[in-house]
Formats: structure tokens, C-alpha cells, sequence
């Protein structure tokens, strides 16, 4: 296996698929940064690229609008140099878009219902679970495309009650690049990245998972 780094065709080390909720985001920045390479987002390209967030993309031209442009930015991402990559939540209901991934390293994020619902917080930036049922439609959605993630993974990692320092160790393990061992969790560890899931029984967090909402380390809220 070559070392970590993007390969001389401009293609991402590693990429990541997985619904929402499974903290594409938040594990791509940590792991980019426990290696050393660079992180992008598809769902931030596509942002940058219409100026306005993914919701209101949804709202003003349709879904099927943005998944023609998420198709085309999937792809030019795919070659764009970077290290790390988080591809938005639906990106691999695209036939195109699952058949350029068979030429990549590809973890897929897992997550269950009441962790992804936890961690999303059902925010109203993710319009596909904007419904009056989101509780219905998350579970239709993760049964839709758990079997186009496990498509296209290599390696299928769970998130299900654990920190992000925790993923991104057994990404890490996964690739022979780290123990097999997890670190140690708690709901109240110093570090953000250290504590896993909330309880069942605890207030829903704002979107994000393990960490705060906002800078470098929160799954972004337009992914969808």
C-alpha cells in the first residue's frame, strides 16, 4: 500500500462516504490531521461554488438540480489533490458517481438511527429530513443506501457510541496504520474528540458529533 498522500492522478488518499450523522466531516478533519495531508468536503466545494447554502439550493432549484452539480463536483474532487475527502451523504446514489469510486480507497462511515438522529439534531439545513416525520424518513433513508455505501467501501467502519477519536483509530487499524486497540471514551473527557455519543436519555446536541458546531472539527449542516 502506498503511503498516505494523494497518488500522482491528484486522487484523495482516502475518501468518505456514510449518511448524515455519521461524522464524514468531523473524522476527515481528524484523520487528515493525524496524517498530515490536506481535507476537502464536497458539500463545502459545492457551497463555494453557488454561494449559498445546500437548503436553499434544495428549495429554489430541486433536488434533482443539485445532485447534476454534486455529480460534477464529486468528480472534479476526485482528482483535485487532497488527501483526505468527505463526499456529501447522497453522493453515491449516483451510478456515475459509484463507479468513479471503484478506482479509490473508500471507508464508509456506519451510523444507526438514534445516533444519526442524536447528532444531526434533525436541523432544518438538512432539507431531506426537513419532512413531519423525520424520524421515518432517516430510517428510509439509511435503508435506501446502506447497501450503495457497503458498494463502494473498501472498509466499512462503525461510528455507533463512539468518540471521533475512536473512528478515526479504527480507520487507522483498518490500514495497518494504527493499533487495534480504541482510545479510552467518556461523555466527559477534556477533549471534545474523546467523548462519544450522548446518552439516550440526554438533551439532542447541536448538529455536529463529538465536537461544537462551527470551525474545523463539526460535520458540516448542509450535508445531506
Amino acid at each position: 500500500m502506498t503511503g498516505p498522500g494523494p497518488d500522482a492522478q491528484g486522487r484523495p488518499w482516502v475518501v468518505l462516504v456514510g449518511p448524515p450523522g455519521s461524522g464524514k466531516s468531523t473524522i476527515g478533519t481528524l484523520l487528515a490531521r493525524r496524517l498530515g495531508l490536506g481535507f476537502a468536503d464536497t458539500d463545502a466545494a459545492i457551497v463555494e461554488r453557488i454561494g449559498t447554502p445546500i437548503a436553499e439550493m434544495f428549495v429554489q432549484q430541486g433536488e434533482p438540480a443539485f445532485r447534476a452539480l454534486e455529480r460534477e463536483v464529486v468528480a472534479e474532487q476526485l482528482h483535485a489533490g487532497h488527501g483526505v475527502l468527505a463526499l456529501g451523504g447522497g453522493s453515491v446514489l449516483a451510478a456515475e458517481t459509484r463507479a468513479l469510486l471503484a478506482g479509490h480507497r473508500v471507508v464508509a462511515l456506519e451510523v444507526d438511527l438514534a445516533d444519526g438522529m442524536r447528532r444531526t439534531g434533525m436541523s432544518a439545513a438538512r432539507p431531506l429530513l426537513a419532512g413531519v416525520n423525520p424520524r421515518a424518513t432517516f430510517r428510509a433513508l439509511l435503508a435506501e443506501r446502506a447497501p450503495l455505501y457497503a458498494e463502494v467501501a473498501t472498509v466499512q467502519v462503525s461510528t455507533v457510541r463512539r468518540s471521533p477519536n475512536q473512528v478515526v483509530a479504527a480507520v487507522l487499524a483498518a490500514f495497518d496504520l494504527g493499533p487495534d486497540t480504541l482510545p479510552e471514551a467518556s461523555p466527559d473527557a477534556a477533549d471534545p474528540y474523546d467523548r462519544p455519543t450522548p446518552r439516550q436519555d440526554s438533551t439532542l446536541p447541536t448538529p455536529g458529533f463529538g465536537a461544537p458546531q462551527g470551525g474545523d472539527g463539526a460535520e458540516r449542516a448542509e450535508a445531506r
